[in-house]
């Protein structure tokens, strides 16, 4: 049985690898602009669980050959912050200009990161089972100055990112707080994974290293 994440996010492949698992990487390629626009007046969480859907099944015929016992991980997060009209769903700010008016529009404020999730099933290559669902969790952001903030866009991270921030790189300098799953910030949460995998019946032990390489990993961290 192998994990298959269907995203090219470092942040999510370094949550699953922290936590035990080598995870194999096939990234989706999906249209995001499409899915959403397929879907009729949807509310914020749609949005995430449905696009998270589509990326885990997007990638299940590049792995069914090649790993036909395998659960297929999707993940989608955008920001829920105030916007030009109100409070309005957000993804990757595409420009610089983008990302610094989000910010100041965020600066001392808060903001719902919403992370969908999905999980797939395979065995002998077919899907045969599937669950999604979201988590929503609080992030406090603080006040960075104007160099700060110029200092901050011109390393390029916030286009990369949902909402434009992170919270483990050097975005993180200006989160004040998050209340919920930090996990979930940074692009998925071991807890609403851990019981998507129960629900297709699979546990999550079944998909960590093996202790031999988990305690040679540990000693190399240590040394």
């Amino acid at each position: 049985m192998r994990l298959v994440l269907a995203s090219a996010s470092p942040a999510r492949l370094s949550v699953l690898r922290g936590a035990g698992v080598e995870p194999v990487v096939r990234v989706s390629g999906v249209d995001e602009r499409a899915v959403t626009a397929s879907l009729p007046d949807p509310s914020p969480a749609e949005v995430v669980t449905t696009l998270a859907r589509a990326k885990a099944e997007a990638v299940v015929d590049q792995v069914a050959a090649e790993f036909p016992e395998a659960v297929v991980v999707g993940c989608d997060s955008m920001l829920w912050a105030p916007g030009e009209q109100g409070d309005e769903l957000v993804g990757k700010p595409e420009t610089p200009e983008l990302a610094a008016e989000r910010w100041e529009r965020m600066a001392g404020g808060t903001g719902q990161l919403l992370t969908g999730h999905a999980v797939l099933r395979l065995r002998d290559g077919a899907m045969i089972a599937g669950h999604s669902d979201h988590l929503a969790t609080t992030v406090r952001f603080g006040r960075p100055s104007r160099a700060e903030l110029d200092s901050y866009i011109a390393t390029g991270e916030p286009m990369k990112v949902a909402g434009g921030f992170t919270l483990d790189g050097f975005g993180g300098w200006f989160i004040t707080g998050v209340d919920g799953d930090p996990a979930s910030v940074l692009g998925i949460s071991l807890s609403l994974t851990r019981s998507l995998l129960s629900e297709v019946g699979v546990s999550v032990v079944s998909l960590w290293n093996h202790p031999d390489a988990v305690h040679d990993r540990a000693g190399g961290r240590s040394r």
